[in-house]
């Protein structure tokens, strides 16, 4: 199959027959940001290490312990189930089920998320992390099947500007809660929010889950089967890595600047209270204009991608991230802190669109759900080190400005790593290996 019969084949975003699954793509981000939005960044973290811990110091440790152990899971497992899903037509099997089980776990942490349960609600979180982190590697798989080499930069900016406005309307309804809307007695206003993020983040995924197409044929074999096809074809992968160089240089490259972005939306409430002295409401109000810009960010990037390829968009949102790192670290006061979240959101929405369709362009089509799991392996691999490094420099020094300052680096060497990515041979290779590739591969 050349790569104008696949691009001939492969539904186009302004095709009325495809609306339906483009906009069910999306949806899915609309409802899964929810969980990142309240749980990761700006709500549960931030109760996590000031109410549920015992104190900030062991809180903040406990927390960065528990994401670097939800993405060691991740890192281990998703190569293998990626190849195996590629293998057996099975990738929206795998999202659905992970993300029932990440919806269950939260559900769970109403319960145990309260104060003196701080290592159970640590253990429960980490489940829950893991099974968002592990369906977004098979729905990101389906981006290149709702979409066309040429709307596939423009397609993935919508589903994270979609996903940005998702988590923004979530964290509003949150706000609400934790202001005024619930009682405050055992912390039932926040601890709401927990339950808004499980309902919501099914509601919007169910669209997904019941009108997106895999149209990888479907194999019948049991899943021992398609696990010891994934590790043959992970293995395969590996063995002839000189075939897929520029999609290796970009997971590399990925591996370093992601961190850091990782790192800092995790940190960035607990570092707001630490340093600047910020209230939850005004964590919560930074969010909404972070995510706001991230919206932004992502839709308009979307078409400059597509215009000018995701390398390039690639390098201009890091540099545009250092600057906002740099402005974050040396602000003395909450406005500085607010214009840093704000370059911060403006930057990291085309930084994560761009290189989720740079990939799915550099490698062949029979290999996205594997190439996906090896960049959530890359990604997460890589995010033990963020956050191990910040609980670190927190923990020997209880300087939080510090611990965010190492973090700069990460987008730097990131950069560095990016610019031996040659994106159009990388490209027509891929295109190439199509031709050569059995069904079965």
């Amino acid at each position: 199959m050349d790569a104008a019969a696949a691009s001939d084949r492969e539904p186009d975003v302004w095709d009325p027959a495809s609306r339906g699954e483009v906009a069910s793509w999306t949806l899915y981000d609309f409802g899964s940001s929810a969980f990142n939005t309240l749980m990761v960044t700006f709500i549960f973290n931030f109760y996590f290490v000031n109410v549920v811990a015992e104190n900030t110091t062991s809180g903040t440790v406990i927390w960065t312990r528990a994401v670097n152990i939800s993405a060691l899971i991740v890192a281990v497992l998703m190569p293998v189930l990626g190849a195996a899903a590629d293998y057996g037509g099975r990738k929206k099997q795998f999202l659905i089920g992970f993300a029932l089980l990440s919806i269950g776990a939260t559900i769970a942490l109403f319960f145990v998320g309260q104060p003196g349960m701080a290592m159970l609600a640590a253990f429960v979180f980490v489940i829950a992390n893991m099974g968002f982190e592990a369906s977004n590697v098979f729905y990101n798989a389906f981006l290149p099947e709702v979409s066309t080499p040429r709307t596939i930069g423009r397609i993935s900016g919508t589903g994270y500007l979609v996903g940005y406005i998702g988590g923004l309307l979530a964290l509003v309804l949150g706000l609400g809660m934790v202001r005024s809307w619930l009682p405050e007695d055992g912390n039932l206003n926040v601890r709401a929010t927990i339950l808004l993020v499980a309902i919501w983040y099914l509601v919007f995924c169910l669209p997904m889950f019941l009108f997106v197409k895999e149209r990888t044929e479907r194999r019948t074999e049991g899943m021992a089967v398609y696990i010891r096809a994934g590790f043959g074809r992970l293995g395969g992968t590996v063995t002839h890595l000189r075939d897929y160089r520029e999609a290796g240089k970009l997971i590399l490259a990925r591996m370093i600047y992601n961190d850091g972005l990782v790192t800092i939306i995790t940190m960035a409430a607990i570092y707001a209270g630490a340093v600047l002295g910020m209230e939850l409401e005004q964590v919560l109000v930074m969010g909404i204009g972070l995510n706001v810009a991230a919206g932004i960010g992502a839709f308009g990037f979307g078409f400059v991608d597509d215009r000018i390829g995701g390398k390039k968009t690639i390098t201009i949102s890091l540099v545009m991230l250092i600057i906002a790192g740099i402005i974050g670290v040396m602000a003395e006061s909450i406005t500085g802190f607010y214009v840093a979240a704000a370059l911060i959101g403006l930057s990291m929405g085309p930084n994560q669109s761009a290189s989720r369709s740079l990939l799915s362009k550099l490698v062949p089509e029979q290999k996205h759900a594997e190439f996906f799991g090896l960049f959530a392996f890359s990604g997460k691999l890589s995010s033990l080190l963020g956050p191990l490094a910040y609980g670190t420099i927190v923990g020997m020094t209880g300087d939080h400005r510090l611990a965010m300052s190492s973090i700069i680096l990460f987008f730097v060497v990131g950069l560095i790593l990016l610019w031996f990515v040659r994106e159009e041979e990388g490209i027509a290779h891929a295109r190439a290996l199509e031709n050569s590739y059995s069904a079965d591969l």
